[in-house]
């Protein structure tokens, strides 16, 4: 049942009101007895009758913690898993086991999502630090589950811009779900023009569906790289230092024949580079910045 002083109406009621903009809701249990708040019931125990309420509530989203249990996640979750498949509702099933027993090895087929890392901080060493962990699974995701390494801290204030413009592009570019981790009551001009930049998102939403990897690195300069619909290719060249230094991707290192004549957009410019390259594309970065683009061979 709904806490009353926080949803007067009711689930169901707030549910259609989110439908009728043309958006979906999600909601929050556990695979434990109580949440991690330690206050709220979990879903241990309440499976079916936990998934046929949200069913009937009109719920697109569950994400599905990992506190106040005593048993593995690969024997609790899969429960939740059974009860979802007998509903007549679709819900995106997310695990949120936080990475402990490597669920990028098994999630695939429990969920829809699965937290490969452990809770993410609005900070440069915890953002990185993450899409490390995360980038090690890249060969795990796939069209209807994906790796998951925390929400965004986008817009949270622990960060510079061009932090964020690196934390969004690495997330998108790893094809993982873009969350919304701030208080979207107040978000700035600055916050939307970064969430909001549609070239990105489209990166993160290719039907490929294929996670970039690491495809280059030396030093603190890296080079991401993966596949997308249509023979292109996303790049994102990232400066981790401390000073100015070029970073270069190359065609062998990235999927694009050798001899090939490529054309780039830039997906934070918004503007297709009227030089065209072959063999290799440099940009010289700043530090804790980024560049992504997306290449297509012309010839």
């Amino acid at each position: 049942m709904a806490k009353r002083s926080t949803f007067p109406s009711g689930i169901k009621a707030l549910a259609d009101y989110v439908h009728s903009k043309g958006l979906k809701i999600g909601i929050y249990s556990d695979a434990g007895y109580y949440t991690c708040s330690g206050k709220m019931p979990g879903s241990l125990g309440n499976e079916q009758k936990d998934a046929n309420t949200f069913a009937s509530w009109g719920i697109d989203y569950l994400k599905y913690d990992n506190c106040n249990n005593g048993s593995k996640p690969t024997v609790r979750y899969p429960v939740m898993t059974r009860a979802l498949m007998n509903i007549r509702r679709p819900i995106f099933f997310s695990l949120c086991e936080g990475g402990e027993m490597h669920p990028a090895l098994w999630g695939f087929q429990v969920g829809n999502s699965w937290r490969t890392t452990d809770d993410i901080a609005d900070n440069w060493d915890s953002m990185v630090t993450r899409a490390d962990m995360n980038e090690a699974y890249a060969k795990h995701a796939r069209p209807g589950g994906w790796n998951d390494p925390d929400m965004l801290e986008v817009g949270n204030g622990g960060m510079t811009k061009n932090e964020y413009i690196v934390h969004f592009s690495i997330w998108a570019i790893s094809k993982a779900p873009l969350l919304i981790g701030c208080d979207v009551r107040h978000l700035t001009r600055e916050t939307m023009e970064i969430i909001g930049n549609k070239e990105v998102i489209d990166v993160n939403q290719d039907p490929l569906g294929i996670q970039a990897k690491k495809v280059g690195m030396e030093g603190d300069w890296e080079v991401w790289a993966g596949p997308l619909t249509y023979y292109r290719v996303a790049v994102l060249l990232v400066n981790r230092g401390t000073y100015t230094h070029p970073v270069t991707a190359h065609w062998d290192d990235i999927g694009i024949p050798q001899g090939s004549v490529v054309q780039a957009r830039d997906l934070w410019e918004h503007r297709t580079l009227n030089q065209k390259f072959v063999g290799k594309l440099t940009a010289m970065l700043e530090p804790h910045t980024s560049k992504m683009y997306i290449l297509k061979p012309v010839a």
